[in-house]
């Protein structure tokens, strides 16, 4: 799966159609800010987004820090039963018990950290926060590195639901 995310990461990130089309044959769409990929063997899709702002502050000031690539994620795995799993990688490793804010219109969610991942407590925290992000305009992400930068990075929303939908037609249950 890292490595699938690896790939994904490099296309979500990458600036042309031409560059994005030669690094990666499994993107099947894009839905405004969205895009949706398949895998086969065992089948797996996602809907992942790149942010559309950030903000890094330390002791409560901005400051410029390196970090990787940052992104957000629905999967789904139909061979081991995981449909709409939520996750979010920050680009960096969050500082240990901690845990990384989600902010969806008027709803927070609190979602557990291992290393640079998080991902919400539960399945139905997972159908909770998809509801909210089909609902929503923008997810606000909110997190703590190990080094004690705090990061706010907001993702778009346009798109989600339609990008979401075609994962879900693409790998629904085996």
């Amino acid at each position: 799966m890292k490595n699938l995310i690896a790939v994904c990461i490099a296309m979500v990130l990458g600036t042309t159609q031409a560059a994005f089309a030669q690094e990666s044959t499994n993107r099947v769409d894009a839905k405004t800010d969205w895009s949706v990929f398949v895998e086969d063997n065992p089948t797996e899709c996602w809907v992942v987004s790149a942010p559309k702002s950030f903000v890094n502050t330390k002791d409560g000031k901005p400051v410029a820090v390196t970090r990787g690539d940052t992104l957000f994620f629905v999967s789904f795995r139909p061979g081991t039963n995981v449909a709409g799993e939520v996750s979010f990688t920050g680009g960096y490793p969050f500082k240990e018990g901690t845990t990384v804010n989600l902010k969806i219109g008027s709803a927070s969610y609190e979602l557990f950290v291992d290393g640079e991942w998080a991902w919400p407590a539960s399945e139905a925290e997972d159908a909770k926060i998809t509801t909210s992000m089909k609902r929503g305009a923008e997810a606000i992400v909110t997190g703590l590195s190990s080094r004690g930068t705090t990061t706010e990075d907001t993702f778009s929303l346009l798109g989600f639901t339609a990008a979401l939908e075609e994962a879900e037609r693409r790998c629904g249950s085996e």
